[in-house]
């Protein structure tokens, strides 16, 4: 089963949607698109009635940018988004503690969408402090770290609930890598990249159960994202 990634294009591209049963993990450099694509998804479930659980670790969450995308109805599809905020790593596995409970009461069958748009930079930045501590602190953060995603992993398949999460890349060798490494490799079952060179926007399907690696050139619009090209 598959949702709606809420653009004709983008649809279309992934063949339908994005699955609903895995996690799907959206990464790439700052102003490449990322968050976009997760309002878009947003959107599209809460105009459809379902709630959308929205962690926002990086402050890109946008009531505008909802507007853009649909002047008539903003209002309601905000009523449908829960947002947290956390503002540092622990913070972060309480968000993933409160919507667990959503997951629990009569909200559970309502629930259409869970994003995490910055899955790895509160970690990251925790990280940097735990490193100065010594290996054990490193350890317990990265094992907090496969508790979340794993988390995830099972709401998503156990419960048919489509989780999207970002994700940031840093350069290792003149190659783009995702942060979290293999955590996020082994546990996102579908892996797109997106790119911004010189204002050129390209999103690449990196990994998928059923689809074959392909790319897609793509501009971002008021009333969302269109293709420019298919390659």
């Amino acid at each position: 089963m598959k949702i709606s990634a809420g653009s004709y294009d983008l649809n279309k591209w992934l063949f339908g949607g994005y699955e609903s049963d895995v996690v799907s993990v959206i990464y790439g450099g700052s102003g490449t698109g990322k968050t976009n694509f997760c309002l878009l998804t947003a959107v599209s479930q809460a105009k459809k009635g379902k709630k959308v659980i929205f962690i926002d670790t990086e402050g890109g969450f946008s009531t505008e940018r909802i507007k853009q995308l649909d002047p008539q109805g903003y209002d309601s599809i905000l009523k449908n988004i829960f947002l947290l905020k956390p503002t540092n790593f622990l913070e972060q596995k309480k968000a993933f503690e409160t919507f667990s409970k959503f997951l629990k009461d009569d909200l559970k069958d309502e629930i259409g969408l869970v994003v995490v748009d910055g899955m790895t930079i509160l970690y990251r930045l925790d990280f940097a402090l735990a490193r100065e501590k010594g290996e054990r602190e490193m350890q317990k953060l990265n094992s907090e770290l496969v508790d979340q995603i794993k988390t995830l992993a099972e709401i998503a398949r156990k419960k048919d609930i489509p989780i999207i999460i970002t994700n940031q890349v840093y350069n290792y060798e003149n190659e783009s890598k995702m942060v979290g490494g293999d955590i996020l490799k082994y546990w996102g079952k579908c892996h797109i990249e997106l790119t911004n060179e010189g204002g050129k926007r390209t999103a690449f399907l990196r990994k998928h159960r059923s689809l074959p690696e392909k790319q897609m050139q793509f501009q971002i619009i008021n009333e969302g994202v269109r293709k420019r090209g298919w390659i």
